[in-house]
């Protein structure tokens, strides 16, 4: 029981810390909204990695998230009836920051049920999340910025771009081959190869994704090929 209050208030004490700091800069300086809502993204990531680290067991890291979320649904269904809430947040549209909340944390207790909980190994369940999160983030930064030659192929809008679709690919390579080499179990070789694969898989996932279901099919996608490649190479216990 100990733990599990412990665990549950750091991240309470994260969020607040992570919020305030946010918002008294929103409230200080010119921030851009794309990159307001990008940090209010990696704020989310973050308390991923809060959860890992906070709780002994993959059953209480799952179940804490379920009930985190449940938890702050209703303060953010009351906090959307202040008027200037979805401007002061960025929301493209009512209710999006609530709904990714949700989306979000229902992935972090199903990448953890399965890394954690089947091949215990919370390693995995980092990689396979950030694979996406911080891939995706850069995605969108570098493809809103810079993203002036437009993809243009069969099931696509047109709308994403190549600069865009690269910095997803190179950043989740990055971010998976790091955590791989940070694990260990893995020689270099290994790690290169996985990261790659996990990498043009995530961006594929990403490119293909519509109307936010990229925060499901992403992680899902990452660690679906992530699993398989780590036990091909003999490292999974």
């Amino acid at each position: 029981m100990n733990a599990i209050l412990s665990g549950t208030l750091n991240l309470i004490i994260y969020f607040v810390i992570a919020v305030v700091i946010a918002f008294g800069c929103r409230i200080l300086f010119t921030i851009p909204d794309e990159i307001f809502r990008k940090a209010l993204h990696f704020i989310l990531l973050g308390s991923f990695l809060v959860l890992l680290v906070s709780y002994p067991t993959w059953q209480i890291t799952a179940i804490a998230a379920i009930i985190f979320e449940v938890l702050v649904y209703p303060i953010l269904k009351i906090a959307e009836r202040i008027k200037q809430y979805s401007s002061f947040t960025t929301e493209r549209k009512k209710g999006e920051l609530k709904a990714s909340l949700m989306l979000v944390y229902t992935m972090f207790a199903i990448v953890v049920t399965v890394c954690w909980g089947f091949f215990d190994d919370k390693y995995l369940a980092l990689a396979s999340l950030y694979a996406w999160g911080i891939g995706d983030a850069f995605a969108a930064l570098i493809g809103k910025k810079y993203g002036k030659h437009k993809i243009h192929a069969p099931g696509l809008d047109g709308r994403k771009s190549y600069e865009g679709t690269f910095s997803m690919f190179f950043i989740s390579f990055t971010t998976v081959f790091i955590i791989l080499m940070w694990r260990g179990g893995l020689n270099i070789v290994a790690c290169i190869l996985t990261a790659l694969i996990v990498g043009f898989v995530s961006a594929i996932s990403e490119l293909y994704s519509k109307n936010g279901n990229d925060t499901v099919i992403c992680p899902i996608s990452a660690m679906l090929t992530l699993l398989p490649l780590v036990y091909v190479f003999g490292g999974l216990k």
